[in-house]
This record gives structure tokens, sequence and C-alpha cells, in this order.
């Protein structure tokens, strides 16, 4: 399996050692064509407009575009989420506009803002998910279509899916909990890679 992770500005090499921990090929992704032999993209935490500002001087934000409507599973984690919902409640922006949510840019404040929280996630397993919050995002609304994965205990959405795509509002990659990361490693798994140079079907199975 090579699940690449967007290596622009921000969190990249976090998620890098974690997927690498789950025994993953996972590659630096600076220019579109080293999308070409990905099973699966990370879109880490930063600052979501400088990310913006890069993918757009590299020439990335339509390559992911087409790659995620042909079914390539991205995930994002804070700044990677904002960079994946349609709707920017606070802000002017063009984002992937992938995902059918709305959010609120640094909803809680500033870096002193920072704060963990223990989340319930069922699809990552009972045990609850300690969860780092820096300078985070918020889901103000998940359209039809949206399954909400998890919730702060004041019923705030931090996580969601859509089909092949993922994103939450906090940092797995700051934990040593590799619970998420493999959620959406077997999110991966379950559909056949067909982004490989060669044109070659082939298919992605996760190890136990």
């Amino acid at each position: 399996m090579r699940v690449g992770v967007l290596a622009l500005q921000g969190t990249f090499i976090e998620h890098i050692d974690s997927l690498r921990q789950l025994s993953v090929e996972a590659p630096q992704i600076r220019l579109p064509h080293e999308l070409d032999t990905l099973d699966g993209l990370v879109i880490p935490g930063g600052e979501s407009t400088t990310m913006l500002r890069l993918m757009e001087s590299f020439g990335l934000i339509q390559p992911i575009r087409e790659m995620a409507r042909n079914g390539l599973p991205i995930w994002g984690t804070c700044a990677g989420m904002v960079l994946l919902i349609k709707d920017i409640s606070n802000y002017e922006m063009e984002t992937l506009a992938l995902m059918d949510a709305r959010v609120k840019r640094n909803a809680f404040g500033s870096q002193v803002d920072s704060f963990e929280a223990d989340l319930e996630i069922p699809p990552v397993g009972e045990d609850p998910f300690h969860a780092v919050f820096i300078r985070a995002p918020i889901i103000e609304e998940a359209k039809p279509g949206v399954e909400i994965l998890s919730r702060l205990a004041d019923g705030t959405i931090v996580a969601i899916r859509q089909n092949r795509l993922l994103a939450c509002a906090f940092h797995p990659e700051f934990t040593d909990d590799l619970r998420f990361h493999s959620y959406f490693l077997n999110m991966v798994s379950q559909k056949p890679s067909h982004n490989n140079r060669d044109g070659v079907l082939r298919g992605s199975q996760l190890g136990s």
C-alpha cells in the first residue's frame, strides 16, 4: 500500500511516521506527477491559506480534485479538513470543494486556546480516542450523505466521512494512538488502485 502525504507545509512528518509504523509506504507529495502511483492521500494540519497557495503554485489543486472524483481515498486533518470542505463560513477561499459540509476556521481561538479531549469514535473502537485540537476548525453542518463519526461533549461535530473522503478537526498524528490512521488505511484497502503509471489495476490490502 502506498499512501502519500502532502508535504508542502504543516505536520506531514508526523503523519508519515504514523503510517510507517503501520508498515505503509508513505512518500512526501509536492508535485502532480507524484500523485500517480498512490492508493490514498493524506492532507495534514498546518495553515490552510498557505497550503492552498502552495498547492496552486505547484499545480496540485485540479489533479487532486480529479483523482478524488475518480475514487482516490483522501484524509484531511485540521487545516487539511478545511481544504476538503465545500463551504467555509468565515473566510473566502477556494478549496478542493470535495465534501458536502460547512466549516468554521480557527473556531476555538488562537494557539493558546488549544486543548485535548477524549472522543467517542465508534468506527475506530470502543475505547476513547485522545484528540489534540490546535487552532482547530469545527464542522458547523454536515449535509445529507455525510456520515458524522465523532462529536465533542457539547455536540460539536469534529470528524466526518463522505464515501472515500475522511476529515477530522483534530491531530491524530500527535498521539501514539494509531487507530484513526488504521481506519483510513482500511478505507484505502477497500478500493482497487488504478493510479499507477503502468495503468495496471492492482488491489490494495491492509495486513492484520
